[in-house]
């Protein structure tokens, strides 16, 4: 016997709105990763983007565990000597929430083309309103 995998015409995607708010950052990285790779359908493939399109609404209402949010730290850097900045959870939160998520489930998908490709189909809002009304997006509880 053959095993079957999914042809690029096969996949039918969705479209899901999870709400953020009062949850912990970790708890909804998670779940949206599993979601953008496809791993909660029967016909997930390792190899391929079968996954669905996520939109995360109020996400700087978000919660972290512990003492996070003074002791966290995110770091960048500019490639150039002494290019390091690193900024505090509590000042991420309230300033780019979106890249806070968009941070945290990068880090949960594959580190590759796939990986990188999956990660598009992630919105990120920080309020409730977002502008996809028309996809029709089911709310996802988890």
């Amino acid at each position: 016997m053959k095993t079957w995998t999914p042809k690029k015409g096969e996949v039918e995607r969705k479209w899901y709105v999870i709400d953020a708010k009062d949850k912990v950052l970790g708890r909804v990285a998670t779940e949206t990763a599993r979601i953008l790779r496809g791993k909660h359908k029967p016909q997930f493939a390792p190899h391929m983007d079968t996954g669905d399109f996520v939109i995360i609404i109020n996400a700087s209402k978000v919660r972290l565990t512990g003492k996070k949010l003074q002791q966290k730290m995110y770091h960048r850097h500019s490639n150039y000597p002494g290019g390091l900045k690193s900024t505090r959870a509590d000042t991420m939160l309230r300033e780019k929430p979106e890249r806070m998520f968009r941070l945290a489930v990068r880090g949960m998908l594959p580190k590759n083309t796939l990986g990188r490709a999956q990660l598009t189909k992630l919105k990120i809002y920080a309020d409730e309103t977002h502008p996809h009304a028309a996809q029709q997006p089911e709310i996802h509880q988890f």
